[in-house]
């Protein structure tokens, strides 16, 4: 809901007028794709746990008498009893449930007034209308009736309209108007869905044709991948986007002049929009400008400051349309117009576009220039000048350079389709032997990004044992993405890399993984230089990942925190989609830890969307980890990883929900599995609580033994905050009251909130059992303010649980509250607060006061509280006075 601060600030004020008892109309009023569906569908979020209905108008049925009105009363019809029988007659032949003469119009619309009524007696309704003007006659008459008629029902009823249409039967009605995204909110929609640089000029013209339209800013970024953009210098051929407009566009321009086509078709391959420019190509072609005038009279662009079409979406439309001679004809002339000096980059891409087969002046002006494109586009644009570049090169030997290195970059940039046409191409030359384990390795990179590193481990080790006496630099670099295919360390020995080779990673990975003497040193060596960012490697992009991986084996959460946002920053600034996948998984796990639940969800969801755009079909197993924490267990057993991080995530569920010999098993397998850094050692700590709660106790000395151990030579108060945890599960008495202090103290000076909580959690249990019950309301209410504002709602509902337990009251969450009660209590529950009695409450909702003070009852109980004064801090700030 970018942009849309206003128009949600409307619809929460609606939503709060009918919680406080009244009814409220609104229609949304804008242009189609501006946002009106969207406002629609976060209001019926809003509203969940309220009775809610919704309709849509469909062309195909505006011919369908009271088509509409069924949709709106069918989920409903449970109330018609409550009808006067002539309204219930009147509505059950319309929606021909009963046979009958056609009822008088002012009788239906009289009926479903009551029923609406009827309906809101049991709490609040939402009645969501989409698409309004596409409404039969008879169900928008009724539909306006009803919301000329509302008053205190109780109801919100909320309507979508397109700008212009159904301005007579909705006329006089509140109205909220919805207009385009404000200029940077547009940019900020856009380049977000592209998840890749765009050129600002281009950027900036795309907005201004889109006039700030959502949906025509989502379909451009839709329908091409960013590797096709080419950060702003591709016009991407060979697919149109199926928009009715479009159509009806083409279907004006191929009835305009000849010269007014070319100029059209000259504007379209120029992505700037610059006037200027299109002047002297247009000159160029022998086409006077006064050949824009048709174009313009048919609203198809507008030349002004800057060229634009009526739609983003049209311009590529039209440069597709064309027939490829007159395409080539339209670039020679833009490239002939573009500057030597100011545009090298532009003047290279149209000649290349222009070309009718290989010529070297081309591809070397199209490499030369790469600098520049990708400055202004990331390394989307980068790819696409290396492969046009490639494309372009005449001799077989320096065609197969150009599209190496064209792959290497279309991988970075998250095109793995692309990276393999272009091995192909490379391959169809002489290489030599440096240049083919390149290619092994690009083709096993492929791999990895697309389908995972099940299939990829065994090539990148291939390709790093061709490459070890070629290029050790190289090799150093793939033995690192070996780590990330195998998920394993185990695979590196000695001569992968040593400290003289002046890059410490995969030494220091090599090292912690096969726990050689002085590991620990030379993993904190590496992450000193990486966090002075000094570190240097034909990998650059991917050091945060590698260097956070370290961080993690170290229980350094500060660094691995700094490391995961570092990788984020520098990955977006590229473009480079391929490893934004990445980052975005790995981060999920650190997101978790720190507590911050949502950003990890919101990062999965972006990943998720990375992964369609750029092709990739590999799981992600950190999902589980997040799934895990918030207690979702369907989740976790649905959910894809290896045994390590499957079997942790598992073990961290299972122990917090009490299934200690389930999370003893999990634990376990997750100890059988490849060595996952960071992962494998949280699994000891899982194995050490799951082990003592089954009765496992030499198990759980036995892996408290090896978890001491890691913990002791990494030194952070997080390793030795989850050391103390374990060992006071393991102690008893003073000795373990002693450790759970010691773990909470460590904990609290770290980012790991998630860890903390928990820990509090597990000193608030001991203590509730050692019968210290206001010390165990100190500790487990923490946890549980704690668990409440980080999203992990099953360790929150433990934490609650075990506080009802020490005869505490405890005060729920507002979304908490709106989950608990219906309507009917949130009602009560608000009225009572406010100092009603029962009779009055009763008087004032048609209830007895016997009925209210059974569903007070009910209230009380779901509050975790003992009587109405409680009510004022439960229901504080307004929790309550809505629906769940």
């Amino acid at each position: 809901m970018v942009g849309r601060s206003r128009e949600r600030r409307v619809l929460e004020r609606l939503v709060a007028d009918v919680v406080a008892g009244g009814s409220r109309v609104l229609v949304l009023r804008g242009e189609s794709g501006v946002g009106r569906s969207a406002l629609l569908a976060g209001l019926a979020e809003r509203v969940a746990g309220w009775q809610l209905v919704r309709a849509a108008g469909a062309e195909a049925e505006t011919g369908l008498a009271h088509g509409g009105l069924h949709q709106l009363c069918a989920p409903l019809l449970g109330h018609l009893p409550a009808l006067p029988l002539p309204q219930r007659k009147a509505l059950t032949t319309i929606l021909g449930l009963a046979p009958g003469p056609s009822p008088d119009g002012f009788l239906v619309a009289l009926a479903t007034l009551s029923l609406v009524g009827a309906a809101a007696e049991r709490g609040p309704l939402a009645c969501i209308v989409d698409d309004v003007q596409e409404l039969d006659a008879p169900s928008a008459q009724t539909l306006a009736f009803v919301a000329r008629r509302l008053r205190a029902e109780r109801v919100a009823l909320v309507c979508a309209a397109r700008s212009g249409s159904g301005d007579g039967v909705l006329a006089g009605l509140p109205a909220l108007p919805v207009h385009g995204l404000a200029p940077a909110d547009a940019r900020t929609l856009l380049l977000g869905a592209l998840h890749a640089p765009l050129d600002p000029a281009v950027t900036d013209r795309v907005v201004a044709e889109s006039r700030g339209n959502p949906r025509a800013l989502l379909a451009l970024s839709r329908a091409w991948p960013p590797a096709e953009l080419a950060g702003g210098f591709g016009i991407p051929d060979g697919r149109m986007v199926a928009d009715d407009a479009v159509r009806r566009a083409l279907q004006r321009l191929a009835q305009l002049p000849a010269d007014t086509r070319l100029l059209v078709l000259t504007a379209a391959a120029e992505p700037l929009g610059d006037p200027a420019l299109l002047r002297r190509a247009a000159q160029s072609l022998g086409v006077d400008m006064a050949a824009a005038a048709p174009a313009m009279d048919a609203g198809l662009l507008e030349v002004a400051g800057r060229v634009r079409f009526a739609s983003p979406l049209l311009r590529p439309a039209v440069h597709a349309a064309a027939s490829a001679g007159d395409r080539r004809r339209v670039h020679a002339a833009l490239a002939d117009a573009c500057d030597t000096e100011a545009d090298p980059d532009r003047r290279a891409w149209h000649r290349a576009a222009a070309g009718w087969g290989p010529d070297e002046a081309v591809a070397a002006a199209l490499e030369a220039t790469v600098g520049r494109a990708r400055a202004r586009g990331g390394l989307p644009a980068a790819a696409a000048f290396l492969a046009r570049a490639a494309e372009a090169t005449p001799l077989p030997a320096v065609r197969g350079t150009r599209a190496l290195r064209a792959a290497s970059v279309a991988l970075q940039a998250g095109a793995p389709e692309t990276a393999r046409d272009l091995l192909a191409l490379a391959e169809r030359g002489p290489l030599d032997q440096l240049q083919r384990a390149r290619a092994d390795l690009l083709r096993a990179q492929g791999v990895l990004l697309s389908r995972g590193g099940g299939e990829a481990a065994p090539l990148l080790l291939a390709a790093v044992r061709r490459l070890e006496r070629l290029d050790p630099a190289l090799a150093r670099d793939a033995s690192l993405d070996a780590c990330v295919a195998a998920r394993s360390a185990a695979h590196l020995d000695e001569g992968d890399a040593g400290p003289a080779a002046g890059d410490p990673l995969p030494a220091a990975l090599a090292a912690l993984s096969g726990g050689r003497p002085g590991a620990v040193e030379l993993g904190r060596a590496a992450l000193a230089r990486l966090r002075e960012d000094t570190v240097s490697g034909t990998g650059s992009l991917r050091l945060p990942w590698w260097g956070g991986l370290l961080a993690l084996e170290l229980w350094d959460d500060d660094t691995a925190h700094l490391l995961a946002h570092r990788h984020l920053r520098a990955v977006r600034e590229a473009g480079a989609l391929g490893e934004l996948v990445l980052a975005l998984d790995s981060a999920v796990p650190v997101l978790v830890l720190c507590g911050e639940s949502a950003a990890a969800a919101t990062a999965l969801a972006e990943a998720a969307r990375v992964r369609e755009t750029a092709g990739v079909t590999a799981a992600a197993p950190s999902a589980l980890v997040l799934h895990a924490w918030r207690g979702e267990e369907a989740a976790v057993r649905d959910g894809t990883g290896d045994a390590t991080v499957g079997g942790y995530a598992r073990a961290v569920l299972c122990n917090g929900l009490g299934r200690y010999d389930e999370a003893f098993a999990a634990a376990r397998g997750a100890g059988s599995g490849p060595h996952r850094l960071g992962v494998s050692g949280w699994a000891l700590a899982e194995l050490v609580e799951s082990a003592v709660r089954s009765g496992r106790t030499d198990v759980a000395r036995d892996a408290h033994r090896r978890l001491a151990a890691r913990a002791l030579a990494c030194g952070t108060g997080w390793a030795l905050g989850v050391e103390a945890r374990a060992r006071a599960l393991l102690g008893e008495g003073r000795a373990a009251e002693e450790a759970f202090r010691a773990a909470v103290g460590h904990l609290a000076g770290t980012r790991v909130r998630a860890e903390h909580a928990r820990t509090r959690l597990l000193y608030g249990e001991w203590l509730r059992r050692a019968d210290r019950r206001a010390d165990a309301r100190e500790e487990l209410g923490a946890a549980h303010r704690a668990f409440s504002g980080t999203g992990l709602r099953g360790l929150a509902e433990r934490a609650r649980r075990e506080l009802l337990a020490t005869g505490a009251s405890v005060r729920p969450r507002a979304e908490e509250v709106r989950d608990a009660l219906t309507p009917r209590e949130a009602d009560i529950a608000r009225l009572a607060r406010g100092g009603m009695s029962n009779p009055d409450i009763g008087a004032r909702l048609f209830l007895s006061a016997r009925t209210v003070e059974w569903h007070l009852r009910k209230v009380f109980t779901k509050l975790g509280i003992n009587s109405r004064r409680e009510l004022r801090w439960a229901l504080q700030d307004g929790e309550g006075t809505g629906a769940g």
